[in-house]
């Protein structure tokens, strides 16, 4: 078993320097060098052609969509655009590579010299992009007969060369010092804040689930005031929350070696969602390792200032402009603004207030009880099974006195458990408050006869006992009665 050092212990001796590296599928109808479709889960290998599968004589041709795409990134991202770029060949054999070379750029990316900010706690951050690269993406290999789905203890693999050549867009962080303890988080409001801009670019669907949006993440630790350690790079990373949980890892586990004397290994690990752990990968290669030169087969691209500025102008509304503005709309504190962006809750939120609820009670709900129960499950806010609508409906109900917030977490239940929406959910089990007048007053009355001094104390002026009868009333109705209505009862009935 790997041996751990404590969170707080790790951060209070060590600093850490992060790194990301973040691999985005475009979302072109065509691959990045030929013309085959690019649609998500086709049966293996029927979006291939020779160009795609390196068969000898196919000749590549450049998509232009995706350079455009590429643009806009870095655009967004306050890169400067290259003036003059072009691509190469990386060489390495592995199976899901049918060239034994992958078309990409080295010298000369499309776009570099950028940054994004993010705020963690209150604090601002400023993750410097070093650059923003177009390539093309390998295939996938499936490893059956085995019981983790990874080569070891498989007895037999697949390859599906469907995703071989579609456009891959690479954004590389320069690294990351002075985060300390807040290191996970701030790693984790990163790729957050950089999806919520591809999304707002409407250049990939960056599902981290399906693949489209995929993340390495690089880190070291050093004494302060000591170099910087040496990095490990966990691979393929495809969650925010699993984001966070690698960085926290990574930082216990390397800790606890470099306290026995022991060297950090430069290896590419593996992220193990089950356990919240990492493990070994391979000796990570560097750039010699790759015998990089210029790919002959594809001429020089000169993108003109002209183009780039009519990219600029189709820029949208980007995530930071559009926080500024919802939160002086909503009427929320830069605190909960930031709260509300690191748990991926602004367009649940948004889309909650769009159906009709105020934006505090989206808040409320979003930020409360669906983020607890999403924790608990282990799961992204945006993979619950309620949907915004639910949700507001859910409030709308509270606001109408038909539900508590006890009773209308006990919906939540419901719908979570695939019961209906609220309003079916509160019916089947007959969850909806109190209102009948009549019962209302009998089980007040009864609370009163059962507990005279109490009811003594009210009538002599001290309304807060009223605390003791709400109480046995709630529990007579089963948490269904209305506390506000049953104060007003219980302080008219004694005045």
């Amino acid at each position: 078993m790997t041996a751990l050092n404590k969170y707080e212990t790790a951060v209070k001796d060590y600093e850490p320097v992060l790194g990301l590296e973040t691999h985005v599928e475009l979302g072109t109808n065509t691959k990045m060098f030929c013309g085959c479709t690019t649609v998500f889960g086709a049966e293996p290998n029927t979006q291939t052609c020779p160009v795609c599968l390196g068969l000898p004589g196919a000749l590549p041709v450049a998509n232009k969509t995706a350079i455009e795409s590429t643009i806009l990134i870095g655009l967004a991202l306050n890169c400067r655009i290259a003036e003059w770029t072009r691509f190469a060949r990386k060489n390495y054999f592995y199976p899901d590579m049918p060239k034994n070379f992958q078309t990409s750029q080295y010298e000369e990316p499309l776009c570099e010299d950028g940054y994004v900010e993010v705020s963690v706690d209150g604090k601002p951050y400023r993750v410097e992009i070093e650059r923003v690269h177009l390539e093309e993406d390998t295939g996938k290999s499936l490893h059956v007969g085995g019981s983790t789905g990874r080569i070891h203890g498989a007895t037999e693999s697949l390859l599906d060369y469907n995703r071989a050549g579609i456009p891959l867009v690479e954004i590389v962080t320069k690294p990351v010092p002075g985060a300390g303890a807040l290191a996970p988080e701030v790693a984790r409001a990163y790729v957050t804040e950089l999806r919520d801009i591809l999304r707002s670019l409407n250049v990939s669907d960056v599902r981290m689930e399906q693949g489209s949006m995929r993340c390495d993440v690089n880190l070291s630790l050093n004494k302060p005031g000591e170099e910087w350690g040496t990095r490990t790079e966990t691979k393929n990373v495809n969650s925010l929350r699993s984001v966070e949980r690698s960085v926290r890892y990574e930082i216990r586990r390397q800790s606890a070696l470099l306290d026995k004397g022991e060297k950090i290994h430069q290896e590419t690990r593996h992220f193990q969602e089950a356990t919240g752990e990492t493990s070994p990968g391979r000796s990570k290669e560097t750039a010699t390792d790759y015998r990089y030169f210029p790919e002959p087969d594809l001429a020089v691209m000169e993108p003109s200032r002209e183009w780039v500025e009519s990219l600029r102008e189709r820029l949208p509304e980007l995530p930071s402009k559009r926080r500024a503005r919802l939160q002086e709309e909503w009427g929320l504190s830069e605190k909960e603004m930031d709260s509300v962006n690191n748990a991926g809750a602004l367009d649940l939120i948004g889309a909650t207030v769009s159906a009709g609820a105020a934006p505090q009670s989206a808040v409320k709900w979003w930020l409360g009880e669906l983020s607890r129960r999403a924790n608990e499950a282990g799961l992204e806010l945006d993979a619950m099974s309620v949907t915004p609508a639910q949700v507001a409906e859910l409030q709308g109900m509270v606001d109408e006195g038909r539900l508590n917030d006890k009773l209308a977490r006990q919906v939540i239940d419901g719908v979570l458990a695939g019961e209906g929406g609220p309003a079916e959910v509160a019916s089947a089990r007959g969850l909806e408050v109190v209102s009948d007048t009549g019962a209302l007053e009998k089980a007040v009355d009864e609370a009163i006869a059962a507990n005279a001094e109490v009811a003594e104390k009210i009538r002599g002026g001290a309304h807060q006992a009223a605390g003791v009868l709400i109480g046995q009333v709630m529990k007579a109705t089963k948490g269904q009665a209305d506390a506000k209505a049953v104060r007003e009862l219980i302080i008219a009935k004694l005045s």
